[in-house]
């Protein structure tokens, strides 16, 4: 029997991670404009506020999401609000450049917790208001969560855990008209490369570099990314499940 998730396009309720800035921000915004209920949440209070000053509808949350019970409190924040749940956006992430020879075991924690743990928790606590709506998980990986990543390998293990946890969740869950998907960016414009410390000479390098390797030519925009990850929170968009979806301007192809 074909099933369908409750509720039209105008009336959902999405939580979005680090919706402070990149994706994220892209994501609250486009998600609003199709007229869902979004709780924007960010570990910085004034750069969540820019993002609400795009649109009515992005209602925002300051917290850090690897805090000991965040993810239940967000979760519980946004059913408060709007007595439900639709989507989760798992967005939130930190790159660390770290190679082998400089492997720090507290880096390698932190990354863990942020790019792995918290996107588990928050799915736990969202999952039986996801249930109750027939909803949706989407993860936000990376084009490097399945290509090796020399000197920042920590970092592209915690995006292949999350795809993994992508495609287990989503045969888990199939049974309960649960849909987990994930996207898998290319190098994207955002605050990313300087959040983890670099120079700006070594990210205008680093950002040159990547384009010369893109076939499309350039870097990707987190409006690109927004586009897809409304897509594939759309109620109507009722068989796909279990999929991660390269945007990396035909990076992943050379």
């Amino acid at each position: 029997m074909t099933t369908q998730p409750t509720g039209r396009p105008h009336d959902r309720v999405a939580i979005v991670t680090g919706a402070g800035s990149g994706i994220g921000r892209a994501a609250a915004i486009t998600l609003a404009r199709s007229g869902a209920h979004v709780l924007g949440v960010g570990r910085r209070a004034g750069a969540l506020r820019e993002t609400a000053d795009r649109h009515p509808g992005i209602t925002v949350l300051p917290a850090d999401i690897t805090a000991d019970g965040a993810p239940y409190a967000v979760v519980r924040a946004a059913v408060d609000r709007w007595g439900r749940l639709d989507v989760l956006v798992n967005n939130a992430g930190a790159t660390a450049v770290m190679p082998l020879a400089d492997t720090d075991a507290v880096r390698v924690a932190e990354l863990l917790a942020l790019n792995v743990t918290a996107p588990s928790l928050l799915a736990h606590a969202a999952l039986p208001h996801l249930r109750a709506r027939r909803g949706t998980i989407i993860n936000v990986s990376s084009t490097f969560g399945h290509r090796p990543l020399p000197g920042a390998a920590h970092y592209a293990a915690t995006k292949a855990a999350l795809e993994q946890l992508t495609r287990s969740w989503a045969l888990e869950l199939a049974a309960d008209g649960v849909r987990v998907n994930a996207v898998a960016p290319g190098p994207t414009e955002s605050e990313a490369l300087s959040a983890a410390g670099l120079p700006d000479t070594v990210v205008e390098q680093i950002k040159q570099d990547e384009i010369s390797r893109i076939p499309l030519g350039h870097r990707g925009t987190p409006e690109a990314v927004a586009a897809w990850i409304a897509h594939l929170a759309d109620p109507t968009a009722t068989w796909i499940t279990g999929q991660v979806l390269t945007i990396d301007g035909g990076l992943e192809l050379t």
